[in-house]
């Protein structure tokens, strides 16, 4: 990678120590782009194809179920690849930040390639879906996201800042993206741009070039104090023996199961969370419902950002965690028993989500711990290879579940919404499909250019799949994550462990 990489720009950041600049403009401000951009994907990516392109009866309810799985299969093998890459990539400003750099356009110009569809005939539609798809999350998004997760372990052993930086790269992620999709998409954007896909097209396609600028200051304002250790050393490892020091260790176990049952919980939360907004607990596209229950579940994570690391460190980030998802679980079964009061889920929803603060917060500093810990075991150093498992649980569940859930949807009978002119045209469709619409259609209100948006009203097996998804899932994985964190000690003897690693490198 030497030739690709010969005339990096040199980084600001160059003290020993880590510096408010680079916890601002490096962990804060610089991932906010990419974040915000794949945050707002994660909630209506899938909300574009089913109410915007009308997909779900495509391949008789098929392709929104395989297409998403197959995708994450080609995912998987390049983030392996990737993280290989990383592992052998030797420059001065280190071996993740450069593919920050490289990042940054990619994701822009694929994800923009994400929305533009052509109006065609299904089988066009289907490939380019399919091309822009894998171009943004197999490989544009892939490099994004392993160099950028490894900044926090590879950005010093200092554990107190490497906490902090753990909790600066999580507000971005937990606040400033969650603010954006939870409250002005909801209230705001999404009842301006109803289906109208040259209104998503322009919106996304503003979202994915704020994040350009701002994915290059990450680059910029970050470094690898870890790597500059070792700079010029060469694992000499293939890639099956470091996937056996992998998985040879308790700790990457616990923590890789820790991750695919937190992520399949979350990914069915994020995907059935508009659906169950407009269907379940409000009506389509109200622009408070989804707010509410966004906002005011996630009220606490703003708290958290002055409460959960002082809480770690003095109980343990692990003792921490394993509490919040008792906690988690809890309020996920109050939503579960009462889906249909908004007050009651609301309630649910603040409990839940101080539960969650833990993990939200503190995991990344937990699992920079556990590779610590796998260099003190081995004397080796495989992060690129540590984190390509992580992204590969990452990506793969966002196909498998995307995939689950549209197959749940498609076999329960989901019905689409519909644009229309007026509510004449709207009253003829319904009747020819024997349709009927969520909200009398003399209720409906235009939007500013006069379209009609007409959603539908769902049967009680659509509403019961979305429910599930949204809050009864998590009942499970909150409790079943309480229980794997109670073998994940690392914690214990990390002190220990740097300093003999700190010694063998003296003695070297």
């Amino acid at each position: 990678m030497g030739k690709l990489f010969d005339k990096l720009p040199a980084g600001k950041i160059r003290t020993d120590d880590v510096t408010p600049r680079e916890k601002w403009l490096g962990y804060l401000v610089g991932p906010a782009g990419a974040l915000l951009l794949n945050a707002v994907l994660a909630t209506y990516l899938n909300v574009y194809y089913t109410d915007v392109l009308n997909l779900t009866p495509l391949w008789g309810g098929l392709f929104l179920t395989v297409f998403p799985i197959v995708s994450k299969v080609i995912d998987a093998v390049t983030n392996v690849y990737m993280g290989y890459i990383i592992d052998r990539t030797r420059t001065r400003e280190g071996k993740a930040r450069p593919w920050l750099l490289l990042s940054a356009p990619l994701v822009t110009i694929t994800a923009i390639l994400l929305f533009t569809v052509p109006e065609a005939n299904d089988t066009v539609k289907a490939i380019w879906i399919m091309v822009s798809y894998n171009l943004f999350y197999s490989f544009a998004y892939t490099i994004f996201n392993m160099s950028h997760n490894l900044m926090v372990p590879l950005s010093t052993r200092d554990t107190t800042a490497r906490g902090g930086l753990s909790v600066f790269n999580q507000i971005t992620t937990i606040m400033m993206s969650g603010i954006l999709v939870a409250l002005v998409f909801p209230m705001v954007i999404m009842p301006m741009i109803g289906v109208d896909k040259g209104k998503w097209i322009t919106l996304m396609s503003v979202l994915a070039i704020v994040a350009l600028p701002l994915t290059v200051v990450e680059y910029f304002f970050t470094r690898e104090r870890v790597t500059a250790e070792s700079a010029g050393e060469d694992t000499g490892l293939s890639l099956k023996a470091q996937m056996k020091m992998i998985f040879t260790d308790k700790y990457m176990i616990l923590l890789y199961a820790y991750f695919l049952i937190s992520t399949v919980g979350s990914m069915f939360k994020n995907l059935s969370l508009v659906y169950y907004c407009n269907y379940v607990l409000g009506t389509y596209n109200d622009g408070i419902t989804q707010m509410l229950v966004s906002v005011i579940g996630g009220v606490p994570m703003g708290i958290g950002i002055f409460a959960v690391w002082p809480l770690a460190r003095r109980f343990g980030k692990r003792n921490v965690t394993m509490v919040g998802f008792v906690i988690y679980a809890v309020g996920s079964l109050v939503c579960w028993l009462f889906p249909t009061n908004l007050v009651l889920v609301l309630v649910g929803q603040f409990i839940k989500n101080i539960g969650g603060l833990p993990s939200a917060y503190v995991f990344m500093a937990l699992f920079a711990d556990c590779l610590d810990h796998l260099e003190w075991k081995w004397d080796k150093r495989v992060d690129g290879a540590a984190m390509s498992v992580y992204n590969i649980i990452a990506v793969a569940m966002v196909g498998v579940v995307t995939g689950l859930f549209n197959r749940l949807l498609a076999l329960a009978g989901y019905v689409a919404p519909i644009s229309t002119v007026n509510a004449v045209q709207a009253a003829d469709y319904l009747a020819a499909h024997g349709l009927t619409p969520q909200v009398p259609l003399e209720a409906l209100k235009p939007a500013a250019d006069g379209v009609l948006t007409v959603a539908m009203q769902q049967s009680a097996t659509v509403n019961s799949a979305i429910t599930f998804s949204f809050v009864g899932l998590e009942v499970f994985t909150g409790v079943a994550l309480a229980v794997i964190l109670l073998f994940v000690d690392v914690e214990k003897r990390i002190g220990k462990e740097q300093a003999e690693i700190k010694a063998r490198r003296e003695q070297a």
